[in-house]
């Protein structure tokens, strides 16, 4: 499964959220990235070497967030950056957020 070829697809709700066994297969494609609040979100932290090489990742993930239409919140600091992902309409995790996360993985090296 290379998710980095994938596109996301609008998520209206209804559907139940990526759990357990599910979540498996994807957490095996994108590395770092670690489950939060009991399977709801994915989390990685990416680090710098200073503030500028971060803001610009920043505006790299911003640019994938909107080319995707699915967009993770993020935390910026000096030399580092926090990323999360989940899908609100589903209150949990979506295929969505795994390929934004290999898209993101992609660009950081």
């Amino acid at each position: 499964m290379d998710l980095t070829i994938k596109k996301c697809v609008a998520c209206e709700g209804g559907i139940p959220p990526l759990s357990g066994a599910t979540l498996e297969p994807y957490l095996k494609e994108v590395h770092g990235w670690t489950l939060d609040e009991g399977e709801k979100k994915i989390k990685k932290e990416f680090t710098f070497p200073d503030f500028k090489s971060a803001l610009a990742f920043v505006d790299m993930v911003g640019a994938i967030a909107e080319s995707e239409g699915h967009h993770p919140d993020i935390q910026l600091g000096w030399g580092k950056v926090v990323v999360e992902l989940t899908t609100h309409a589903l209150g949990g995790l979506s295929e969505n957020d795994f390929i934004v996360a290999a898209k993101i993985d992609a660009i950081a090296g």
